[in-house]
């Protein structure tokens, strides 16, 4: 693969509080956004006028699935083809607990492997409960930051209204990190096409949360 701006991975909660139709409405959300225009613009402003994606299932302790490995996003084509496959994934983890740190520590394992030479490594960790199983997520979080790794973190409120803060507190960290939240799974959509764009451009875009917010 040919060098990009930035490696994104994104990793998705499917643990048992997660139910089908949720997972539906992560998957197609994160398709609607990846169709998105300002998504792709955002992808290819940098110099490289590229970025890195994939799309990692996580629930609990050895419970993980990587549904869409490294893709380059450079173009309409790319983007389409992207959008397609994280649509049409399958939830292949079996539902259990919530083990964020586990489900972290699988996704910086995947930006240690990332295929391309990339300006900056991201982590998107998105969920809808705390952490309850497995290696816990403050102290990967850290190894994260030292290995020069931006987790950034959507919370969703449904089962857990004060999720922001255990994400703030324990998931997100690195250069230009952020947490945000989003009430349900409906609003996921526009959750994560916000997420996408300052993720994928590294700057705020308005109406979002502030670092550790």
């Amino acid at each position: 693969m040919e060098p990009v701006d930035v490696a994104l991975c994104l990793a998705m909660d499917v643990s048992a509080s997660v139910d089908f139709e949720e997972f539906a409405l992560m998957a197609g959300g994160t398709a609607a956004a990846l169709r998105d225009p300002g998504v792709l613009a955002a992808a290819t402003a940098g110099p490289r006028r590229a970025a890195a994606l994939c799309l990692l299932l996580w629930s609990g302790v050895g419970e993980r699935d990587l549904a869409v490995g490294w893709t380059r996003l450079d173009g309409p084509g790319s983007a389409a083809a992207l959008a397609d496959a994280i649509e049409n994934t399958p939830r292949l983890p079996r539902p259990g607990a919530t083990a964020i740190g586990e489900g972290m520590a699988a996704g910086l394992a995947l930006l240690a492997r990332v295929p391309a030479e990339a300006t900056r490594l991201v982590l998107d960790v998105s969920g809808d409960g705390r952490h309850n199983q497995g290696r816990p997520p403050g102290p990967v979080r850290d190894l994260a930051v030292a290995a020069g790794v931006t987790v950034n973190g959507l919370a969703i409120l449904n089962e857990e209204p004060d999720l922001l803060d255990h994400y703030a507190a324990e998931v997100i960290g690195g250069p230009g990190s952020f947490a945000m939240d989003c009430a349900d799974y409906p609003d996921f959509a526009d959750a994560i096409l916000r997420k996408l764009r300052r993720e994928l451009t590294g700057t705020l875009v308005a109406g979002m949360a502030p670092p550790g917010a």
